[in-house]
């Protein structure tokens, strides 16, 4: 039954994204070769090559879970690559011409003349500013790969919690998420977040689901620096929505064993006797649609919870946060938005999430 929910999300997802990116591709096509007067030989031959780029959409996702992973690499990683430059050009152009419309309403109303009477002045107009918009999102495109790639930030947040026992001021838990193991993304990848995690000798680690995008087969090699994360007070996951889409029950027992503890709707006391706080953990909001009996259940993390004790809680998706405030949780740490995934995408997070990053009061 796991398997078929699985494929039923997987395809479910996909027929959203191919219609998706097939009116997006539609669109870059007739702004940037349609509209260019670009002759019948370029235009052919960018019009199969863009069918091309949407079909390959789909093949991608079957590659990456049925080709081998140096194969499938070679595949999927340069369609990865294309959906960020689309997606950006295409926002670019439609700002382009949001722009361009305003402008021209304008001069309607005003009463002047168009700036390009002439059709063939236009053209070369549009031309330029096409093909600036098309070298933008190159330049602008390769710069993020190469920010992505080399750097890992790490953000320091002070964050007073009321109930925290003075005793426990200074107390610091390292927070990860989405770490998403992936064809470019591996094992030397996440040893050197490990070493880097180490190094700043946290009290504690929390990890807020989506560690990889696919099966403990296929990528339990590459999660295997996790065993050597370390913190006094231990280590802790909760799901997040991919773990939902790749081998669930493979991953929490891998967890276990790599001495991971998983909150699944529970709580641990952190600390000793009275110098100490609860930290509690919740399934994935996507879970109780994905399998058997799994979801978010606060109600049941918090049950016979001593009041004076300060909460933290650990879920993936920050929606929980109206929930976690009516029962008056400390803090919620979670992850899943990605910082809002790629500008300005970013606004339309908004309307699943309450917030898309940084720290935030409720």
């Amino acid at each position: 039954m796991e398997g078929i929910l699985n494929w039923r999300t997987f395809l479910t997802f996909l027929s959203i994204v191919l219609l998706i990116m097939g009116s997006v591709h539609w669109y870059i096509f007739h702004r940037l070769v349609v509209d260019t007067a670009l002759p019948p030989p370029a235009r052919t031959v960018l019009g199969v090559a863009f069918v091309g780029l949407v079909l390959s959409i789909p093949l991608s996702f079957i590659a990456s879970r049925v080709l081998d992973r140096t194969a499938a690499r070679y595949f999927v990683v340069p369609v990865y690559v294309w959906l960020g430059l689309a997606f950006q050009t295409f926002f670019l152009v439609l700002g382009i011409d949001l722009v361009r419309g305003v402008g021209a309403l304008g001069i309607r109303l005003a009463g002047m003349e168009p700036v390009w009477s002439d059709p063939v002045q236009a053209l070369q107009a549009w031309r330029v500013t096409a093909g600036a918009a098309a070298a933008t999102t190159v330049l602008a495109t390769s710069f993020a790969i190469w920010w992505g790639l080399t750097r890992l930030a790490v953000k320091r947040l002070d964050v007073p919690l009321t109930r925290l026992p003075r005793a426990m001021d200074g107390f610091t838990i390292l927070h990860l998420s989405d770490i998403h193991l992936d064809l470019v993304h591996g094992r030397d990848w996440l040893q050197e977040v490990v070493a880097k995690a180490n190094a700043l000798e946290p009290d504690l680690i929390a990890i807020t689901g989506d560690l990889a995008e696919g099966s403990v087969a296929q990528f339990g090699g590459d999660a295997e620096p996790i065993r050597a994360l370390y913190a006094p007070h231990g280590v802790f996951f909760v799901t997040g929505n991919h773990e939902y889409f790749h081998d669930l029950d493979g991953w929490l027992e891998y967890l276990a064993n790599a001495g991971v503890r998983v909150l699944r709707n529970e709580r641990v006391s952190i600390g000793t006797d009275d110098v100490c706080f609860d930290l509690a953990g919740v399934d994935d909001h996507e879970g109780g649609r994905l399998a058997p009996g799994h979801g978010p259940d606060l109600g049941r993390a918090l049950e016979g919870r001593d009041p004076h004790r300060e909460v933290v809680l650990l879920a993936h998706q920050p929606r929980i946060i109206q929930d976690a405030a009516r029962n008056d949780v400390g803090l919620v740490l979670s992850g899943h938005t990605h910082g809002g995934q790629i500008w300005p995408f970013s606004y339309l997070v908004y309307l699943q999430q309450p917030y898309v990053k940084g720290l935030h009061e409720e």
